[in-house]
């Protein structure tokens, strides 16, 4: 190839992730229902911080963002997983695989890093509680989010810059329900092999990477809050346990995406589903069933809303 795109496929076809109907229409409620779920449980969290003056502190402005986040983790896979269902022949253009793919590693990595800086956030206030204001000061918190985004940027583009170009003139058919680079790039019509192993080794590095760092930071926290025995460290614990609950969550899928030898395609498929719908929708519920101030604050932003609608 002299570096001319001689791609001649202008649309990839999905094979989903069942042919029985009855398995189809399970999935279709049980993602409906879920997805609706996630959506609404996030949107409150989001809600919920921005008017209740009494979560206006550096955790719940990352817990917001984090919930924001896992909108855009429900949405961009989701809607066309569930809408593709019924549909005999399932279709995503050249261009739409290729945004699909760019947006699900920005808002993965975006998550990534926010999930580090609430692990960072907790460490303050767990091991050093006399600084933790100074430390998490507004703008360290800014900082933190904007170069979660920005890192998420960096991180997709790389990627596709070496995808971008590739020759794709033969077989169209992705075994699965949505475009991510492992499966785009078998279909290339010229040996991929090496990049192969440099989206495993990017992604794959990135994500164990970060799950060491997040892992190594909460023994270290826990080994902390074990030195005292006060009713401080007791929720302080309860809130590490949700921290640590999302965190499994999120890793797992995305370790055996990316790093594991050789993945099995059904799992894989079914992984996939856990991770873009089932992981936003728990996210919420992880937060608030274990969060007491969060439960209470919720209360207080819908008595509120019920109030202004009645007298409105």
């Amino acid at each position: 190839m002299d570096g001319t795109n001689y791609s001649v496929v202008t649309e990839f076809v999905f094979l989903g992730l069942t042919n029985s109907w009855e398995i189809q229409l399970l999935i279709f409620v049980f993602s409906s229902m879920i997805y609706v779920g996630s959506m609404m449980g996030n949107s409150l969290i989001m809600i919920t911080v921005i008017f209740d003056s009494h979560l206006h502190s550096p955790m719940y402005f990352l817990l917001a963002n984090l919930s924001f986040i896992d909108l855009g983790v429900s949405s961009v896979t989701s809607p066309r997983m569930i809408y593709d269902l019924f549909r005999k022949r399932k279709v995503i253009s050249f261009s739409g695989c290729i945004t699909q793919i760019f947006f699900i590693h920005v808002i993965g990595s975006v998550e990534m890093v926010l999930l580090i800086a609430m692990a960072f956030d907790r460490y303050v206030a767990i091991c050093k509680p006399l600084y933790y204001l100074t430390i998490m000061s507004p703008k360290v918190c800014i900082f933190f989010v904007v170069s979660a985004w920005i890192i998420g940027f960096i991180h997709s583009l790389i990627q596709l810059v070496f995808v971008i170009n590739l020759p794709f003139c033969g077989p169209n058919v992705l075994d699965s329900f949505y475009c991510d680079l492992p499966r785009f790039i078998k279909l290339a019509c010229r040996d991929t092999h090496q990049l192969e192993f440099m989206v495993t080794a990017n992604s794959g590095f990135i994500s164990v990477g970060s799950f060491i760092v997040l892992i190594i930071s909460y023994i270290i926290i826990i080994l902390t809050v074990q030195k005292h025995s006060s009713t401080g460290s007791s929720k302080a614990l309860s809130t590490l346990s949700a921290h640590i609950t999302v965190v499994v969550l999120f890793f797992g899928p995305l370790i055996f995406f990316y790093a594991w030898p050789s993945p099995s395609i059904h799992l894989d498929k079914y992984l996939a589903i856990f991770d873009a719908v089932l992981t936003p929708f728990l996210n919420p519920l992880i937060y608030t069933f274990r969060n007491q101030e969060m439960k209470v604050a919720m209360k207080r932003v819908c008595r509120q809303l019920i109030n202004y609608r009645k007298i409105s």
